[in-house]
């Protein structure tokens, strides 16, 4: 393709580094495709938010691509890995402004980021494609649980490169602020429902000493708890050691990460978590990170217990955002159900595609 330039992105130390053009001219290309898609605002990020997650190459290898259309930059595309057991997957994204679409270079980025991913002997491509068309022709996920448009430039891509839908996942929001007397009310109910044998806590921003251990093994666990479909993503180990190293590049970040977790006194184990990150701008909303509640602990309303003690925790000390928003796979009914339960509503859904390549 005449004028058409790929290049690889460095990731710089700052957003002030000398070598940081680059990198800000993807974050820029994706907040471009992210308020034009959505229609709104919601999920631009300013680059020193994005910047400590892609440093944290040592546990979460990532590479990122930029294309140039005659020196205008117009596209990103992305391939993430991770080591271990899960060294055989790749997850892979590519994103062109809406002016460029329909010229081939999404076609053209999205061969090269599965290059990448061949290099670095992944088998297995997972690719999560908002679908903000409503209406039409639909595609369902084989999970029974939710479709996406099948008549889009972005299912027509990716099912000509041999990609299938396995899984579909809702975006929710809620409107804050919670009226403060049904928070409560909910949160009695969730306590009672919880029982004597559990305790909650929170926190914000770097896990305190005493539950590193502990949140260590819930990330772990929501690599293999979480409903995944036909994706069959394998173990992501975490470590005390990846946990501070994770947080250390966080703190550069200038969100702030609020957390709730439930203790099971008997044992004075941590049996689930949820986090929220709050941006420094009050105009912006609050994205719902992890919530986990591991199997074993499952059946006493815990989930709907944090969840309600971290809308409580952020209303205490983040006062002002107008939403929080998060994301669910469509068969996770009983996240859905706290979900919707609490007052979150659907804004659109997003396809989790596959495809297995030979080693």
């Amino acid at each position: 393709m005449t004028g058409l330039e790929i290049t690889e992105v460095v990731i710089p130390d700052s957003v002030d580094a000398p070598n940081a053009a680059d990198f800000i001219s993807c974050i820029d290309v994706r907040s471009a495709v992210w308020a034009h898609d959505s229609g709104t605002r919601d999920e631009v990020r300013p680059p020193e938010e994005m910047l400590p997650g892609w440093r944290k190459q040592e546990f979460e290898p990532k590479r990122m691509l930029l294309a140039r259309d005659n020196g205008r930059p117009v596209a990103r595309g992305i391939a993430e890995h991770r080591l271990g057991d899960a060294a055989d997957t790749a997850w892979l994204a590519v994103e062109v402004v809406p002016d460029a679409r329909g010229r081939g270079i999404g076609r053209a980025l999205a061969e090269r980021v599965e290059a990448l991913a061949r290099q670095a002997r992944a088998t297995k491509f997972i690719v999560y494609a908002s679908c903000w068309r409503v209406g039409g022709p639909r595609l369902a996920a084989p999970t029974g649980f939710g479709d996406v448009a099948a008549d889009t430039p972005e299912t027509r891509l990716l099912q000509s490169l041999g990609y299938r839908l396995e899984q579909v996942e809702r975006g929710s929001w809620l409107p804050l602020p919670v009226d403060e007397a049904s928070l409560e009310a909910m949160r009695a109910q969730a306590r009672d429902a919880a029982g004597g044998e559990y305790r909650i806590h929170t926190w914000t921003d770097a896990t305190p000493p005493e539950w590193r251990e502990d949140i260590a093994h819930l990330l772990t666990r929501m690599s293999t708890d979480a409903p995944s479909a036909g994706l069959e993503e394998s173990e992501d180990p975490w470590t005390v050691e990846r946990l501070l190293a994770d947080e250390a590049l966080e703190a550069e970040n200038p969100s702030t990460a609020l957390v709730a977790a439930v203790e099971h006194v008997p044992s004075g184990r941590l049996a689930g978590f949820t986090e929220l990150l709050a941006p420094d701008d009050l105009t912006r909303p609050v994205d719902q990170e992890d919530t986990i509640v591991v199997r074993e602990h499952r059946g006493h309303r815990l989930g709907m217990l944090l969840k309600l003690a971290n809308i409580a925790h952020l209303q205490r000390v983040r006062p002002g955002h107008p939403r929080i928003v998060t994301y669910n796979a469509e068969e996770n009914r009983h996240m859905l159900s706290v979900n919707e339960a609490i007052g979150f509503a659907p804004f659109v859904y997003e396809g989790a595609w596959r495809k297995d390549v030979r080693a």
